[in-house]
């Protein structure tokens, strides 16, 4: 079932056309991502889906919803964290989430909110003693608040450390098992490809292509590489001599074979009737900035 259509969306600011013609969909049940670099347009294309910014021009519906006009009844259906969101400094963890409640007609139990997010221990502390992935566990628990059937979720992890982000990243996946449906925006491409079930890749205010983080790879193609440090020298014709290789070439004491296939497999039997042990090997496949890089003409920074 489509929860989200987004159709045509078109959003003008005085001097800079943010979102130009931007057309997805998003199913109930699913993490749907948008993913671009900085200035993309993808904040403005969820602040138009979430009625935080009038759009321009095309249709937007949220569980047949039209944000601009139904303002009041599209709270009850999608929560946002919102990136730049910030709190008083002194307000506690649990008045933020009774004045979050106070906003909705049948609020969740805030306190069990807590509880799943990991918070309870911080119940009384203010907003300013909470450290950066505390806060992002609280915006997330204040988006979930009212119930919402889709959760808006903005740049949840830029400015956390690893261990943040990866805890971070499972709540995320235990808020869509719990039924509610996701939209994420991020600009980190092992986020995306971890947490998405399907991706828009946007840039510079247009979708450039929607598909499953593995499709979207796909287009790439096929072709691997494999990276190692030989145990003795090795002629670049013994490895081309292997079907699935399609290239050799070097870079220090590496040796970078490029081809497609059970590669790896194939280069260490090859390297193995040599006498020759393939050490610090490497397996490289085709990633999502590789995919952004073959479809817009750039990396993703």
């Amino acid at each position: 079932m489509k929860l989200i259509e987004v159709r045509n969306l078109r959003k003008q600011y005085p001097n800079h056309l943010a979102v130009d013609d931007v057309s997805f969909e998003v199913a109930e049940g699913e993490i749907f991502g948008i993913l671009g670099p900085n200035g993309a347009g993808k904040t403005t294309t969820v602040e138009c889906i979430a009625g935080l910014r009038a759009r321009d021009g095309g249709t937007v519906r949220v569980a047949g919803l039209d944000p601009n006009q139904d303002r009041d009844e599209l709270r009850q259906v999608l929560g946002m964290q919102l990136q730049s969101a910030a709190l008083p400094e002194k307000i506690k963890v649990w008045e933020a989430m009774d004045l979050y409640a106070s906003f909705y007609p049948d609020p969740a139990n805030w306190s069990e909110l807590l509880d799943r997010v990991g918070l309870t221990g911080k119940r009384d502390s203010a907003f300013k003693k909470l450290s950066g992935g505390q806060r992002q566990r609280l915006s997330v628990a204040l988006a979930l608040v009212g119930r919402p059937r889709v959760a808006v979720l903005d740049e949840l992890t830029t400015g956390l450390d690893p261990q943040a982000r990866r805890d971070t990243w499972e709540l995320v996946q235990q808020v869509r098992d719990s039924g509610v449906t996701i939209v994420l925006v991020t600009h980190f491409m092992e986020e995306a490809e971890r947490l998405c079930d399907r991706l828009a890749l946007i840039d510079a205010g247009r979708v450039v292509a929607t598909d499953t983080p593995s499709g979207l790879i796909a287009q790439v193609g096929e072709e691997q590489r494999v990276r190692f440090r030989p145990s003795a020298p090795v002629a670049d014709e013994v490895l081309l001599a292997v079907p699935e290789v399609s290239q050799v070439a070097r870079s220090g004491d590496q040796v970078v074979v490029t081809g497609s296939g059970n590669l790896a497999p194939a280069v260490t039997l090859a390297l193995a009737r040599h006498q020759i042990v393939p050490g610090d090997l490497r397996i490289e496949r085709a990633t999502l900035d590789d995919a952004f890089l073959a479809l817009t003409g750039r990396k993703l920074a």
